[in-house]
């Protein structure tokens, strides 16, 4: 079973840092791609980020280009999202998300608020 934890979400004002964690366990071997999702109230969930294990290279929305970075440590089977010059636009409850084996697996979701 693959489990996934978020953490690092919080309350911080426009211009102001965040970096979200997601810790994963489980059986995530093989292909899969690892993304960062987000949802705003009374919007849909919108993709942030991802980050294919393989390769290694990630791509971007890009509402957060040259601002938002993923990352991984493989041996902590850890995910990141560095999160700077937050804008309140950004205020979401921010979800890691696998993708392996054609299913995709989600995390409890971390909130963060920017404010202005």
């Amino acid at each position: 079973q693959v489990q996934l934890v978020e953490s690092g979400g919080g309350l911080v004002q426009a211009g102001e840092s965040l970096r979200l964690s997601c810790a994963t366990s489980g059986s995530i071997v093989g292909i899969y791609v690892m993304g960062w999702y987000r949802q705003a109230p009374g919007k849909q969930r919108e993709l942030v980020a991802t980050i294919r294990n393989g390769s290694g290279s990630t791509n971007y929305a890009d509402s957060v280009k040259g601002r938002f970075t993923m990352s991984r440590d493989n041996r902590k089977n850890t995910v990141y999202l560095q999160m700077n010059s937050l804008k309140p636009e950004d205020t979401a409850v921010y979800y890691c998300d696998v993708y392996i084996r054609g299913l995709h697996y989600w995390g409890q979701g971390t909130q963060v608020t920017v404010s202005s």
